[in-house]
């Protein structure tokens, strides 16, 4: 038994590492962009299928993820993931064209679209659901962390060293990543069963088109009512799976899934919640340059107390949902977050410094106790059977929100630019204020939870 409590103490240490990894990758890349694109004589627009070809490789691969962790083991899955994203980043700073940055970006999407989704599948198979929030409140933090530090570290990077830089960083980490993993992953299997080709098909190009057609929408690189044509096609295919589904043995992601309450009502304010603070970083940044005047790296440095509050509130979480419950939590957190992204529209460049970095540290604690709180009440209910199809399905909506939140802000951005009489700033302002508006009508969904929701897995560790 010891030899198990030992090897169980390294795995929240892996996947926290995992996630870190891929959280950072996410969006380090952004800050570094005009440089990266300067050195492979391109425009920096160009440079942006180097971001979009990383985030479809993993929104198309997430949902295999669970089914290979299944048929041939948590561990060796986790460790080939691991191999191709550390491959990937060296690859990819050794690119000396776009083509071929494009294709290595590929080969690391593959390895990141596995490497998360199947460690945490690990920890749901380790853990009985008494132990799961601790462990999963420590392994989101560096999640919580990795996107606000990469446009830092980019910028850092890019100001002091090379862009390389920004992918070889990934490499003692991938490498330590394997170390541990060899020795500490448990090697999880379940019963074989069939692939699902034309559910994988159906589901995952519904969702490479869903998160394309929202990058276009974003980016404004075609006519408004081609994204839309195109993110049309993803309703349709998905609405295809959905019936592929039912008549299937053994679908991709099978759809009684959505009869645990509880798991529907975290998928759904997953997407809904994640619309408003999805624009926070995208947003923040760029009204600190655009509109304050600040340099590059001071605007992507403005946003690390927003990582401070998310590891500091990381201690409470616990504490407040065993005194409020998850219903009260979740409803309560989601309107005060709305309220907070709302009130960046009083925020000026006359303001002293700290007036800014203030709210940013408060929103920081509010959204690590809202994403910790949603995570694990999506997953508290879902049963060993179902337990890989529901993470899977958690991933991609994770993913999946990120893009809409960027892509919605960009959208209502350019509408607010439509008013000849608002100023740059004002344009800011009024985006920050829809976003919150949005944020605060999101906490509906959680009205749908029971008080009693979630009690498992606050209350039984009284008797360990």
């Amino acid at each position: 038994m010891t030899k198990k409590a030992h090897s169980m103490a390294g795995l929240p240490w892996i996947a926290a590492m995992a996630f870190f990894m891929q959280a950072l990758d996410a969006t380090i890349l952004n800050t570094a962009l005009p440089a990266i694109a300067h050195s492979l004589n391109r425009s920096p627009l160009a440079m942006q299928s180097a971001i979009i070809s990383y985030t479809l490789t993993v929104a198309m691969l997430i949902p295999v993820s669970g089914w290979l962790a299944d048929r041939f083991g948590t561990r060796r899955i986790f460790m080939l993931a691991v191999s191709l994203f550390t491959l990937g980043s060296l690859a990819c700073a050794l690119s000396s064209s776009l083509l071929e940055l494009v294709i290595f970006r590929v080969v690391q999407g593959i390895g990141g679209a596995m490497m998360m989704p199947v460690a945490r599948l690990a920890l749901l198979r380790a853990y009985p659901r008494s132990e799961l929030l601790p462990v999963l409140n420590f392994v989101t933090m560096p999640g919580l962390v990795g996107p606000i530090l990469g446009p830092v570290l980019g910028g850092v990077l890019v100001t002091w060293a090379t862009w390389h830089w920004i992918f070889l960083i990934n490499i003692p980490i991938g490498i330590a990543g394997l170390f541990y993993a060899r020795k500490y992953m448990p090697n999880f299997t379940t019963p074989r069963r069939g692939f699902d080709m034309s559910g994988f098909l159906l589901f995952g190009l519904s969702l490479v088109l869903f998160s394309s057609g929202m990058e276009l929408l974003g980016e404004k690189i075609v006519a408004t009512w081609l994204a839309l044509v195109i993110v049309f096609a993803s309703v349709v295919l998905l609405l295809a799976y959905i019936r592929h589904a039912r008549h299937h043995p053994t679908p991709l992601i099978a759809l009684p899934i959505f009869k645990t309450r509880t798991f529907s009502v975290g998928i759904a304010g997953n997407l809904a919640t994640r619309l408003g603070t999805g624009c926070i970083p995208f947003l923040m940044p760029l009204m600190l340059q655009v509109g304050f005047g600040y340099p590059a790296l001071i605007a992507g440095c403005m946003m690390a107390p927003t990582a401070v509050g998310s590891i500091i509130a990381k201690s409470t979480v616990t504490r407040v949902l065993r005194t409020l419950g998850y219903r009260r939590t979740l409803v309560g957190i989601t309107v005060f977050i709305g309220l907070m992204i709302a009130q960046f529209s009083l925020q000026s460049p006359a303001m002293p410094i700290w007036m800014l970095l203030l709210p940013l540290f408060v929103l920081g604690m509010a959204m690590s106790t809202q994403f910790t709180s949603m995570n694990t009440i999506t997953l508290a209910d879902l049963t060993d059977e179902n337990a890989s199809s529901g993470n899977s399905l958690l991933a991609v909506t994770q993913q999946l929100s990120i893009s809409l939140g960027v892509a919605i802000s960009a959208a209502v951005l350019r509408f607010y630019e439509g008013f000849d009489n608002a100023n740059t700033i004002e344009q800011f302002h009024y985006t920050f204020i829809t976003m919150g508006a949005i944020t605060v009508v999101s906490a509906l969904t959680f009205m749908l939870l029971k008080a009693k929701d979630g009690r498992n897995l606050i209350k039984e560790r009284h008797k360990h």
